[in-house]
């Protein structure tokens, strides 16, 4: 009779232990870190991957979110060689994503006005703030705890960006596209081009 209590007590131990261990199995611990998913989206870029767009490989190299307001949007730094992009993602009511390049060719003070003409398309402003800011990775001399911005729209999806990070002025101007012109690859997970 005494030996069925022991089996009892050594079946009861061993089904705790198999249930610790897969409990751990199930849920990393805190040290690990949280995993990125396996499959990307154009919210989820990590360091390290890859997005193809128009024959090209452009590694995700660096990463600002902009919040405002309890709104938050990204652009994540793209790096192909010695070309440097900016994919900028956000949701309203629709996803918006677009394909941005910087420009010297554009001279903006601090106070953009309310239209600018550049390269032959007139861009009328339609949203500007003050953004909250926090970054991964590479951002170029984009540093500042804040931004102010100012986005305009011009005909056929053209976009063009001026912001302000506390008195350098940084214009980009580009492309709306489509999510769906992207192929997005999980990466090794570190910068490429940066030692």
């Amino acid at each position: 009779m005494l030996w069925l209590v022991w089996i009892g007590i050594i079946a009861i131990v061993a089904a705790g232990v198999v249930l610790v261990i897969r409990q751990q199995r199930l849920e990393p611990s805190s040290q690990q870190g949280e995993t990125p998913p396996l499959e990307r989206t154009i919210f989820t870029l990590q360091i390290g991957d890859i997005v193809q767009y128009m024959d090209a490989d452009w590694v995700v190299e660096g990463k600002l979110t902009y919040e405002e307001d309890g709104f938050s949007w990204y652009e994540y730094m793209l790096q192909d060689g010695d070309r440097i992009r900016w994919l900028s993602v956000e949701e309203d009511d629709l996803v918006e994503v677009a394909w941005l390049e910087a420009t010297n060719s554009l001279d903006v003070s601090s106070h953009p006005p309310q239209q600018i003409n550049f390269a032959g398309d007139s861009y009328r402003c339609m949203d500007s703030g003050v953004a909250q800011m926090t970054r991964k990775g590479n951002v170029q001399r984009r540093k500042a705890q804040q931004c102010r911005f100012f986005d305009y729209e011009a005909a056929e999806g053209k976009v063009l960006s001026v912001e302000d990070w506390n008195g350098e002025i940084e214009v980009t101007v580009g492309q709306r596209i489509r999510p769906s012109d992207l192929s997005l690859l999980p990466g090794s997970g570190g910068s490429i081009y940066r030692s």
